[in-house]
């Protein structure tokens, strides 16, 4: 299954090539239907639908459709109606003249210093807001149906990018893992023998036992290398990364699932800095917290 992304943008129109191949239907209407179906990331399904008046009725199918095929993102749908020729010069009714003249008088009675309506005030007033034809409203579902499917195929691709892209920091994320665990031992003994060597200088000679001292200095210095111990820390690094990298190849609806990883991926990170008794290792930390840093921006745009 694919990954996929909650960014997204399509688009289609009734009555052109890219909407409607029936080229008679142009001519059936005055004015062009389109619409388009914008999406972000958001954390829930987030729809937003904007609709002409006469469209109304059309709201709660469209909601329908969208919440079948989506799962997560803000959505926004918006439906737009135009003139069929926009560069036509529309002739304003005589009814919309007397209406415009009512309404310029009644203003000009309360805000005489107002200016009065010009010819091309009323050309632009009339040819403003085409309105959605009665016979239109059948095809707002299919249209809506036709950018959903190009807004699915355009996050498809968005999520295969994003996917291509994690998998290559997971790559290096196990490479520093790899990189890393042969530094453990090493840096354990090396603990050890410094905690040691400061233990033998503060102890003054022949207040106690030779025998009681080594042994309580190898005590100590046991514990304190299973405090900076981060094999268990790299364990669970490399646990992590190998469900991300599953997740990945299963695809669907995995962005939840990836976030709570990251943030595990993040813990196990600053764990092992803080706990790093060398510049090697400390280097390393550092690293990797740049590597899940850029996971986590992308994994915000993932279904």
């Amino acid at each position: 299954m694919a990954v996929y992304s909650m960014t997204g943008y399509a688009s289609a129109q009734l009555g052109t090539p890219e909407g409607d191949s029936d080229s008679r239907k142009r001519a059936t209407f005055a004015s062009r239907l389109g619409l388009e179906i914008r999406s972000v990331n958001s954390r829930f399904l987030d729809l937003v639908i904007r609709l002409p008046d006469e469209a109304r009725e059309c709201d709660a199918e469209l909601r329908e459709l969208l919440t079948r095929q989506l799962k997560r993102g803000k959505v926004e749908l918006r439906l737009w109606v135009e003139s069929q020729d926009a560069a036509a010069i529309a002739e304003p009714a005589p009814a919309l003249i007397q209406r415009l003249n009512a309404v310029q008088d009644n203003i000009l009675a309360w805000l005489p210093q107002a200016r009065p309506l010009s010819v091309a005030d009323v050309l632009r007033l009339a040819a403003a807001a085409p309105r959605l034809e009665p016979q239109m409203t059948q095809h707002v579902l299919p249209l809506a149906a036709q950018a959903l499917q190009a807004l699915l195929a355009a996050r498809e691709r968005e999520g295969g990018r994003l996917a291509s892209s994690m998998r290559e920091r997971v790559a290096l994320l196990h490479a520093l893992v790899k990189k890393a665990l042969p530094l453990v031992p090493q840096l354990m003994e090396l603990q050890r023998n410094r905690f040691l060597e400061r233990w033998q200088e503060a102890m003054a000679p022949g207040q106690v036992a030779p025998e009681a001292m080594q042994d309580r200095a190898m005590t100590e210095a046991a514990a304190y290398a299973i405090r900076i111990d981060v094999a268990e820390e790299l364990t669970r690094l490399k646990a992590h990364l190998d469900e991300v990298d599953r997740l990945l190849n299963k695809g669907g609806e995995i962005g939840k699932r990836l976030e709570f990883l990251i943030q595990e991926l993040q813990r196990e990170a600053n764990t092992l800095g803080s706990k790093s008794g060398s510049l090697e290792l400390t280097g390393i930390g550092v690293d990797m917290k740049v590597l899940i840093e850029q996971l986590r921006e992308q994994v915000q745009n993932i279904e």
